[in-house]
């Protein structure tokens, strides 16, 4: 049995919720992250207020000796102000990933939006991570070798690749992951799943692409998600309920890094902050070349929820890194701990 070759070590917490902050109320969490014009290194977290309404701010990271150690708030960048943002007694726009694309100058940020209908993804552009222009809820080319439209699904954990790659069809692309869930339950009482045929109906990790051309010619395209494929479905126990992506993927001599959560336990229908589940950091390689395509993947976490902080707060036992940052010279994960605070974990190579 091969040694995956990266590992996590936990390093502490880095943000709490402001005792007294309405805003923040119910915890702070799953931060996205970026570098901004002036070199300095921010989160968006992830901010919850009381009744799970989220607004994604902006916090700026203190490092001392090398280390992430705590953070400096700088305000909300988005809030649920859009219709598609909106329900009659639900609103957010939860769990930011943001991906710096050279090709485009840009941030992208995938984000979702807790709308009518649910969790949908949605996407916006920054150049500052300060302002952020909104394209819109992401909608799905139809492939009738699917047989199903992605667009009535819920989508959570997707997040942009920072390169170009290569589509299935052979065009320079721009490539995300994402996470439909089949379960139409949420949506529809009893109507229960609708894989497409001989899919995995757990929830599981797809790959989408946008032709770079036509995003470089209208930056609407981002939102225009086409070639839908699977990636990877649950495999180990710690992912036995399903799996979602983490932060962008990392190149590595291997082929892509790509830091994933899995889940456990018991779910739900028709509850937003789940109690019984419990949240592990596991880790696939994916093809240089070919991203669709797992290489290498744990088989047991790199990180599980063990201290206090990771076990105890609004949904207990949870793992759930959402970006990796490069700080002089050394990768740390940021992640969201029991959806409460913020914790940071060095990424290492393991050699041999």
């Amino acid at each position: 049995m091969t040694v995956f070759p990266y590992r996590l070590s936990r390093a502490g917490v880095v943000m709490t919720p402001v005792a007294g902050d309405a805003l923040e109320a119910e915890g702070v969490l799953n931060p996205a992250s970026g570098r901004g014009p002036d070199g300095e290194l921010y989160l968006l977290p992830r901010l919850v207020a009381e009744g799970n309404v989220s607004r994604v701010g902006l916090a700026r990271v203190v490092v001392e000796d090398g280390v992430p150690v705590a953070v400096e708030r700088q305000g909300v960048v988005l809030e649920p102000d859009r219709p598609f943002e909106r329900g009659r007694s639900n609103a957010g726009v939860e769990d930011p990933r943001v991906t710096f694309v050279p090709s485009l100058g840009l941030h992208v940020m995938t984000y979702v939006a807790y709308g009518p209908l649910g969790p949908h993804t949605a996407v916006a552009v920054s150049d500052d991570l300060r302002a952020w222009r909104r394209l819109g809820p992401v909608s799905f080319e139809y492939d009738d070798a699917l047989g199903i439209d992605l667009s009535l699904f819920i989508n959570k954990d997707t997040v942009f690749f920072p390169e170009p790659v290569t589509a299935p069809d052979g065009t320079p692309s721009l490539a995300v992951l994402h996470r439909p869930v089949w379960d139409l339950g949420d949506i529809r009482a009893g109507e229960g799943a609708h894989p497409p045929a001989g899919s995995e109906e757990r929830p599981s990790l797809w790959i989408a692409f946008i032709p770079l051309d036509a995003v470089q010619r209208d930056l609407r395209e981002l939102a225009r998600w086409r070639q839908n494929r699977f990636v990877a479905g649950p495999a180990f126990p710690f992912e036995e309920l399903k799996i979602g992506a983490g932060p962008a993927p990392r190149r590595v001599p291997e082929g892509w890094l790509l830091l994933h959560h899995g889940v456990t336990g018991r779910l739900e229908t028709g509850v937003a902050q789940q109690k019984n589940v419990n949240y592990a950091a596991g880790a696939m390689i994916l093809d240089a070349d070919e991203p669709w395509k797992v290489v290498d993947r744990t088989s047991e976490p790199l990180l599980s929820a063990e201290t206090e902080d990771e076990r105890s707060g609004i949904v207990p036992n949870v793992v759930f890194p959402t970006a990796i940052e490069t700080v002089y010279g050394r990768d740390w994960v940021f992640y969201g701990m029991a959806d409460s605070k913020i914790g940071v974990a060095l990424l290492e190579r393991v050699e041999g």
